[in-house]
């Protein structure tokens, strides 16, 4: 019987999943099939019976679902309480398990790039306050991460994170004053990804010695990554939080951890009539 997981999300049509888990299930040889669930939020009750129906084996859970999803499975674990967000969910003999594997997309994708973190954890700057933000900062914190500060285009939404997780949030007016002393900068926002407004914001008063990340994988270098390579700072792009945090739900779903590696990248990101989510 063929194994079926998926993705559930509005919308859920440009998305890079499926792409990247046919290519491990094909690579596996598994009898599994990976599908798209477009849901708007009105009907994610009746998505949710739907799968349950099915006997889906598991599935990811995107925008604008991650929390409301929370309502309609069975427990959650410790990791997708503390992120506050469900990302992935597993069927454990008929019960739906809510995850979250975007902690661990997030830190292995920086270690990944950057080797040991110690020195980049001294004094993070984030720029944003949503989903990603919340796994970025239980990843960080995790990981020995001793200074946290937010920065957000909408300061309530920001204030309201930093009182949750006991990180600093400072005015996005501000932002450029916070560079000077960060040892690791990272973009959370949407901001630089096509089709958005750029990202204002100047690198040149960071460290020599400090490194920076955008999760933003679509371009994959973003202007901001563009600007501090020029500056000879180290960078860390998108695609790899992307990939590890499917490296985690496929592990989940079959029981193997599959590798993510460069084939596999220059596979995600080959020309298609698709554009990623």
């Amino acid at each position: 019987m063929t194994t079926l997981t998926g993705l559930i999300g509005y919308p859920v049509s440009h998305s890079k999943s499926p792409c990247i888990q046919a290519y491990w299930i094909a690579q596996h040889q598994l009898d599994a099939d990976y599908k798209l669930f477009t849901t708007a939020p009105a009907r994610l009750r009746q998505t949710m019976l739907h799968m349950r129906k099915k006997n889906v084996a598991g599935l990811n859970i995107t925008v604008p679902h991650k929390q409301a999803v929370i309502e309609y499975l069975d427990s959650v674990d410790d990791t997708a309480k503390r992120i506050g967000a469900v990302n992935t969910v597993i069927n454990k003999n008929g019960k739906f398990i809510g995850s979250n594997t975007d902690a661990y997309g997030f830190i292995t994708n920086l270690k990944e790039a950057l080797g040991d973190l110690k020195p980049y954890l001294k004094n993070v700057v984030i720029l944003g306050a949503g989903g990603a933000t919340r796994a970025a900062i239980v990843a960080l914190k995790d990981a020995g991460a001793s200074n946290i500060t937010l920065t957000n285009r909408s300061g309530e939404k920001a204030q309201g994170l930093a009182d949750e997780f006991h990180v600093e949030h400072l005015p996005w007016s501000v932002r450029n004053n916070l560079l000077a002393e960060a040892t690791l900068l990272i973009n959370t926002t949407s901001l630089g990804m096509e089709g958005q407004p750029e990202l204002s914001i100047d690198v040149s008063l960071l460290p020599a010695s400090a490194a920076v990340h955008d999760i933003v994988y679509a371009p994959l270098e973003t202007e901001l990554l563009k600007s501090a390579r020029a500056r000879g700072l180290k960078i860390v792009d998108g695609l790899g939080m992307l990939l590890y945090q499917a490296q985690k739900a496929f592990e989940l779903w079959h029981g193997i951890l599959p590798e993510v590696t460069p084939e596999l990248r220059v596979h995600v990101l080959e020309p298609s009539d698709e554009q990623p989510e």
